[in-house]
Formats: C-alpha cells, sequence, structure tokens
C-alpha cells in the first residue's frame, strides 16, 4: 500500500507546483503624483497668519455650535461607528491567524438492528441499544506558511486608517459648514444694519421733503418719491427674514440641536467682517493634511494586502488540528483514564484544478488595485485644485470687498453732499433722490462683499485640509 500511495504523490506534487506558479500577481505601479512647487494665487510666503485663523474662531456662536456638532452631531457619530467596524475587522483578521479553540458535549442514545451483526448480535453480545456520553476540545489552526492571512490583517488594518480619515472628512466638512453658516448668519445682520441706515437716511429726507411741501416751497411729488425710497428700504430688510430662516434650519441639521439654542447662539454679538491674509502653504502638503487624500492611500494600501491575499490563494494550505476528549458508556464511567481520547491531524489542500477560479480573484484584486490607485491620483488633484481655487476666489474676494467698500465710501459722500447742497438751494431734490438711491445698497453690496471674503477663507480652510493633523480621535471624543 505504501508503494501506490508514494506513486500518487509524485504525480499530484507536479501538478500542484504548477497550480503555485501559475497566476502570478501582477505588478502595479502606484508612483507618487508630481505636484507644483507653489499655488499660483498663493500669497507672500512670509505671511504669518495660520491656517486656523481663516475660520471664525473668536465668534462665540461659531464656538457654541461647533462644541455641539462634536458632541452629538449625527454625520459624526456614523463615522465613528465605521470606525468601530473596522477595527472588529481588523481584530477578526487577526484573530484568523490563531488557534480556534472550541468545547462541547453530548448526550447520545443509539438503538441498532442487531441483527445486521449475525450470530454475535442474535446470540445478545452486541447491545441494542447503547448510551454515550462525551466531551470534546478541539483546537484547529491555519498554520499560513505563505502569509495568506497575514496579508488580509494587513489589509483590515489600512481599513481602519481609511475610516478614520474619512470621519476627519466628515469632521472637517461639519466644522466648515457650520462657519459658512455663522459667517452668512453676520452678513445678514451687516446687511440689515446697512438696510436700517439706508431706510432712515430715505426718511429724513421724506421729512425734509414734507417741510418744504408744508413751507409751499416744494411739490408733493417729492415727498412721494422719498416716501417710496424708504418703503424699498424696509421691503429689502423684510426678505432678510427668509434668509434666515433658512440658515436656522440649516445649522438645526448640522448641530443637532433644536432652533431656540441655535438661535441663542446667534443672538451673541459677532465681531465684525474682517477677514485676515490667507497664509502661504505647499502643495505637497496637501498629502499629509487632506483626509480625502489619507483615506485613498489607505484604500490603496488595503487594495494592495487583498492583491497579496489573493495570489497566496495559490499556495497550499497546511492545517493542524487535534482533538481531546471523554467518552464513556456509562455516567460513572465518565472521568476513568479509559475514557480519554484524542485524535492528532496534519492536512495540507491546496488548488490542483481550479479552471480558473484563483486567477480570476487574482484579475479582481489586481483590477480594485488599479482602480485604487487612480483614486488616490485622483483625490490627489482633487485637492490641489481645491487649494488653487481657493487661492484664487480669497485674492478675487478681497479686490471684490476692497472695491465695494471704497464704493460704499464714495458714494455715501456723494449723497451727504447732495442732501447739503439741497439744504442750501444749490441742487434739486432730483438730484438728492439720484444720489440717495445710488448710496442705497453700497452699504449692502458691502456687506455682503466681505462675507464673500470671509466665506472663501473658509474654503480655503477646508482645501488646505483644515490642520485635521491636529484634531483629537473621534472615537476618543
Amino acid at each position: 500500500m505504501r508503494r501506490p500511495a508514494l506513486l500518487l504523490t509524485a504525480a499530484l506534487l507536479p501538478l500542484a507546483l504548477a497550480a503555485c506558479i501559475a497566476n502570478p500577481a501582477p505588478e502595479i505601479a502606484t508612483p507618487t503624483p508630481d505636484l507644483p512647487e507653489a499655488f499660483f494665487f498663493e500669497p507672500d510666503p512670509g505671511a504669518l497668519t495660520t491656517l486656523a485663523a481663516l475660520m471664525p474662531t473668536g465668534d462665540p456662536a461659531y464656538a457654541a455650535l461647533s462644541d455641539a456638532a462634536l458632541a452629538g452631531a449625527p454625520s459624526l457619530a456614523e463615522a465613528v461607528a465605521r470606525i468601530d467596524s473596522a477595527r472588529a475587522g481588523a481584530r477578526g483578521a487577526g484573530a484568523a491567524r490563531l488557534p480556534n479553540i472550541t468545547a462541547d458535549g453530548d448526550v447520545t442514545r443509539n438503538r441498532i438492528n442487531t441483527a445486521q451483526f449475525g450470530a454475535a448480535g442474535q446470540q445478545g453480545f452486541i447491545p441494542a441499544e447503547q448510551t454515550s456520553y462525551g466531551a470534546n476540545i478541539v483546537a484547529s489552526w491555519d498554520a499560513d506558511i505563505f502569509g495568506r492571512l497575514k496579508a488580509q490583517e494587513r489589509a483590515a488594518l489600512a481599513r481602519i486608517d481609511a475610516a478614520s480619515a474619512q470621519a476627519q472628512g466628515v469632521r472637517l466638512s461639519l466644522l466648515a459648514e457650520i462657519a459658512g453658516s455663522v459667517t452668512d448668519w453676520r452678513v445678514i445682520e451687516a446687511r440689515a444694519a446697512a438696510i436700517k441706515d439706508d431706510a432712515a437716511a430715505a426718511g429724513a429726507l421724506a421729512g425734509l421733503a414734507k417741510v418744504r411741501e408744508d413751507a409751499g416751497i416744494a411739490p408733493g411729488f417729492d415727498r412721494v418719491r422719498a416716501e417710496a425710497t424708504a418703503s424699498s428700504s424696509q421691503v429689502r430688510l423684510a426678505a432678510l427674514e427668509s434668509e434666515r430662516a433658512r440658515l436656522i434650519g440649516r445649522l438645526v441639521t448640522l448641530t443637532a440641536q433644536d432652533a431656540a439654542t441655535v438661535r441663542a447662539a446667534l443672538a451673541q454679538a459677532g465681531p465684525e467682517l474682517a477677514p485676515t491674509p490667507a497664509p502661504a502653504a505647499l502643495p505637497s502638503e496637501l498629502l499629509a493634511n487632506r483626509p480625502d487624500v489619507a483615506a485613498a492611500a489607505a484604500n490603496l494600501a488595503a487594495s494592495d494586502a487583498d492583491l497579496a491575499a489573493a495570489a497566496r490563494a495559490r499556495f497550499p494550505r497546511l492545517t493542524l488540528s487535534g482533538v481531546i476528549g471523554l467518552l464513556a458508556f456509562s455516567p460513572g464511567d465518565f472521568l476513568d483514564e479509559d475514557s480519554i481520547i484524542g485524535t492528532l491531524t496534519a492536512g495540507i489542500a491546496g488548488p490542483l484544478l481550479d479552471f480558473g477560479r484563483v486567477g480570476a480573484q487574482i484579475d479582481g484584486a489586481a483590477a480594485d488595485k488599479r482602480a485604487a490607485f487612480a483614486a488616490y491620483r485622483g483625490a490627489v488633484f482633487q485637492a490641489l485644485g481645491d487649494a488653487e481655487a481657493g487661492y484664487g476666489l480669497v485674492a478675487a474676494a478681497d479686490k471684490e470687498a476692497q472695491l465695494s467698500v471704497e464704493e460704499r465710501d464714495l458714494l455715501s459722500r456723494a449723497a451727504g453732499l447732495a442732501e447739503t447742497r439741497y439744504r442750501a438751494g444749490l441742487a434739486s431734490f432730483l438730484e438728492v433722490l439720484e444720489a440717495r438711491r445710488a448710496a442705497d445698497a453700497s452699504g449692502e453690496r458691502a456687506a455682503a462683499a466681505l462675507g464673500r471674503a470671509s466665506r472663501a477663507r473658509i474654503l480655503l480652510w477646508q482645501a488646505l485640509g483644515g490642520e485635521v493633523g491636529s484634531a483629537p480621535p473621534l472615537d476618543e471624543g
């Protein structure tokens, strides 16, 4: 019997080796994308401002609402749960490399037909009914000689990094949206103040026209036109309430707070809109700061480990298993030395003729790695594009804000001069009204332009990574 077994082993060994060398894992290059040395719209490299200065950290409303969001926002809770899920997967992958030990016990009652044993059964030497009592400890272990399980554990650990980076991305986006909403609220307040100034000026002009009308030196039409201008300001002021309602609803969603709490936070006085200079940064810093780039890099590492695991499925698996237990046919004999039983097994198994199954798994894992690398490159250039756009928006918004403030100041001065000339009888009421109309909304436009400049800085903060690296881990509070 030994010679046929040796012949069979010798015949199967070449096929097993052929299965091992077939369908090797392809080499997939994953070079780091080349980035430019500087951003096109980057400010003076000597700027000493920090990235955090781009956010409204001095606004008490932002401080209160961002703290509330970090403590209880549903989006962050979901992100933390995904980290926990990834960690559980990594623990499971690590445990798969260790022995698996189980225990069982049983009581079995058997009844047989003794006639099947011939004369011995008919003479009563074989019992027709028998009860057995057993307890076993079973241990099995995949030796993982070729590292398949180790590669799977490496992939699971990389997915923890990906989940953590994605959670930090959620945190970054949440803070940016809250900062943008609070900034929009402050812009509405500034616009409302400018509109009230316009309404007050128009009301004073209407009062002057009424005095002149009562004195018989001006037609009533002048008063009506001045009152219409004042009424227009009131309409603009009332229209701001719909924008306030939209912002309240958005902040309720972001912070998981009720509307009364949100309104109370926004009711606190905030600083004036005064955007700070943008800090200088390097394109290469995006690779370390951006959570989406970090998540894509971790997913790429996971896909590389998946490919290694799929390729190592070509090799044989060595499994060791053992059973030790007790088996008795009477409860009183259960702990006797003769009741001890045991089995020790070493088995080896590997693909022989799988008709392309392993090869298909390798090809699929290779395609996944190519897709992960493309996603990583996409995340890198998305980050580069966001940063370029962020710096460009800051430069454009600053220019717009500067011109808008200058326009507001000039038009307000022109309106004041026109009214002075009118009181002195050197200008017609039409000239005053036209100057007032030109000045109207210039303050509102300047406030909106300053708000867009602040908004551009929030986008730049998010594009540059938002100092995520210094943030505390989400799952540690």
